[in-house]
């Protein structure tokens, strides 16, 4: 972590445009409404525009339009939230561990971790897994047999890895996820379920992000994939087999049934469902709640259910959903009565 930077340092590491004292001292980050003095903000939503007057930040990350809108010292970058986010790293306060393996952890004798790993207090690694050059593994986390994790790699305390789990560069994994549980697969036997043994693993591309009490199954056959620079917030489903293009990000909450494929670059919101076995194609965003029941095939924007209405409004559409039908069925006997006569079978424009 990097306590203190000059504003001039800041400009030189974004390639920014530094309007102001390049010598001033920034300490830390905070939003518009409470910046000091000594902290940089930014502007990236037009709705907060209204606090830039009475700001107090010592500087401010903005976009070339809205420069002229601030009397005070300024990083002017063509994306002010972009900025931000790269920027955050430098005033990180998470702890950064030391390299070498805590005197609690249980390691294999034939595991192979790099001596500029570090291995929290009370974790497992078991035998033939390989931890790789850089790699933090946080307090009390088990390393199944056979998994495989990429250098520069985060995982936080309690993280689980079943066996044969295979993880790429710089991937961050978060409390309480787990990846390589068995996935749900049973065959019926005359009304008693009989177990099918999940022999897959799970493969994760560089450059993923996996959030806390995410769950990530093991393949049925084959592995479970997930391609690079998935971002996975927490709580979040990826059943068996389940297949997940690069770049692609899902809010909390989402749930992905068995041998679902999803293309690249994709956004699913925050509660999204998907049954098992169809595909979605890349560039698709779907919003929060839907649930998704048939293959996407072209990219744009998916939403399913009804809008939030105040409650008596939604209880008249809810009785109106169950009378469809019937009407549909009136309205197809009116149709009928009509044909039966007007010639042709059409309406006659004759008095």
């Amino acid at each position: 972590m990097t306590a203190t930077m000059k504003l001039g340092q800041l400009a030189e590491f974004l390639g920014a445009t530094l309007r102001g004292d390049a010598e001033k001292q920034i300490t830390g980050l905070a939003t518009l409404q409470e910046a000091g003095p000594s902290q940089l903000s930014f502007l990236a939503n037009p709705q907060y525009r209204k606090y830039l007057t009475d700001a107090k930040a010592g500087a401010v990350l903005l976009k070339p339009a809205d420069a002229d809108s601030w009397a005070g010292d300024a990083l002017v970058v063509p994306d002010p939230y972009l900025a931000y986010a790269r920027l955050s790293h430098l005033f990180d306060p998470k702890p950064r561990a030391a390299a070498g393996v805590h005197p609690s952890a249980v390691i294999a004798d034939d595991a192979r971790v790099d001596a500029s790993a570090s291995i929290g207090p009370f974790v497992v690694v078991e035998s033939g897994a390989v931890i790789g050059a850089g790699t933090t593994i946080g307090a009390h986390c088990f390393i199944g047999a056979r998994c495989v994790i990429g250098d520069g790699g985060w995982l936080a305390p309690r993280v689980t890895l079943y066996h044969d789990v295979r993880i790429g560069q710089r991937v961050v994994v978060q409390s309480g996820a787990v990846l390589g549980g068995e996935g749900f697969g049973f065959a019926n036997e005359k009304g008693v379920w009989q177990k099918i043994a999940q022999i897959g693993g799970v493969s994760i591309g560089d450059d993923v992000e996996i959030g806390v009490n995410t769950a990530i199954d093991r393949g049925a056959l084959a592995d479970t994939v997930i391609g690079n620079g998935v971002k996975l917030d927490n709580q979040i489903q990826i059943a068996h087999n389940v297949q997940i293009g690069d770049h692609t990000a899902m809010a909390a909450c989402v749930g992905i049934s068995g041998s679902a494929k999803i293309g690249r670059h994709c956004t699913l919101a925050g509660g999204v469902g998907l049954v098992g076995h169809i595909e979605i194609c890349d560039n698709v965003f779907i919003s929060g709640m839907t649930m998704v029941t048939r293959s996407i095939t072209e990219p744009g924007a998916y939403s399913s259910g009804t809008a939030m209405q105040p409650i008596a409004d939604w209880r008249k559409s809810a009785a109106r959903i169950r009378q469809l039908d019937d009407m549909y069925r009136r309205l197809q006997q009116v149709e009928k009565r009509v044909d039966s006569v007007t010639p042709g079978g059409k309406a006659s424009s004759d008095g």
